[in-house]
């Protein structure tokens, strides 16, 4: 869950959506530069506040999602998959 007043660090939720995925990760790269991922901003609606981001695990890519300003980490298998991936965004 999203801290109350919304404002957290791209590690904060990146760490909730490996949990979610059950990745075992570790994270292996980071884009643009670690430091990116340990900038504070609110993630609430209203606008995309977060810094542009990625993260690779073995068998994951996670990058920045919005809808109607609201910001969370998405992510999408880093080799294809039968199933395809699913919308991000709206949900």
């Amino acid at each position: 869950m999203r801290r109350q007043d919304d404002w957290t660090t791209w590690r904060e939720l990146l760490t909730e959506a490996i949990k979610d995925h059950d990745d075992p990760g570790p994270v292996i790269a980071y884009a643009p530069n670690e430091e990116a991922f340990d900038v504070e901003f609110d993630s609430g609606y209203g606008g995309s506040e977060g810094p542009n981001m990625l993260a690779w695990t073995p068998t994951r890519v996670y990058f920045p999602a919005v809808y109607d300003g609201a910001e969370w980490v998405s992510s999408a298998p880093r080799n294809p998959q039968a199933e395809g991936q699913r919308h991000v965004g709206g949900q």
